[in-house]
């Protein structure tokens, strides 16, 4: 990686700087500014890769990949953009050329349920402990784990839509950046996803 330059954090902690400080640092090159960045974010984008791809090994990987890319596009990063979206766009076009390479991408077109969102949460940030933001303890739950084979179940498409929008926070429109589609395409991929979600986990308690 590129040599580190001047550092925005004479003083402060890490947490007292913004990412946009952190990005106009790391658009000088400031490699440390970047692992702060990455230390910052890589908890969210290992959540988000493991649980589309279901394999810890390859996620953590990916995420490895994701950040060597935004670290070789962060000088055309524009400071209007929202970073998260950006960030995300970039997680998903990885993810998406890995399941390509391997051909195990699966299609299918999606068509909004009601499911508590801090019950998905709860099964979905899966991040290792070693992770900056690691996972509440209810990710270990009975219920966070007939979540996680819930969501499982969906495909690709369904999954991450669902997963940016109730773990990661993306409204829409950020979704719709991210994954290049319609709002349309996003609210009709949600209502199946939730749909899926709560007739699987309704089955699920009913065999308790």
């Amino acid at each position: 990686m590129a040599p580190a330059g001047t550092s925005p954090d004479a003083g402060a902690g890490d947490d007292e700087i913004s990412d946009h400080e952190l990005i106009e640092a790391c658009q000088k090159r400031d490699a440390k500014a970047f692992e702060t960045l990455v230390i910052r974010h890589r908890g969210k984008v290992y959540a988000m890769v493991q649980n589309m791809i279901k394999n810890e090994a390859d996620a953590w990987d990916l995420s490895q990949e994701v950040f060597l890319k935004v670290w070789k596009a962060l000088p055309k990063f524009e400071a209007r953009a929202k970073f998260s979206t950006w960030l995300y766009r970039i997680t998903h076009n990885v993810v998406y050329d890995w399941l390509r390479k391997r051909k195990i991408e699966s299609a299918g077109e999606l068509d909004d349920g009601i499911l508590n969102e801090s019950d998905i949460a709860a099964g979905a940030r899966t991040t290792p402990t070693k992770i900056a933001r690691p996972d509440d303890a209810l990710a270990n739950s009975e219920l966070g784990k007939r979540i996680n084979i819930a969501l499982a179940t969906l495909n690709t498409e369904h999954r991450e839509t669902i997963l940016l929008r109730e773990v990661q926070g993306l409204d829409y429109k950020e979704i719709a950046k991210v994954k290049g589609c319609s709002l349309g395409t996003v609210m009709s991929r949600l209502y199946y996803a939730r749909k899926k979600l709560q007739t699987l986990l309704c089955d699920e308690k009913g065999k308790d």
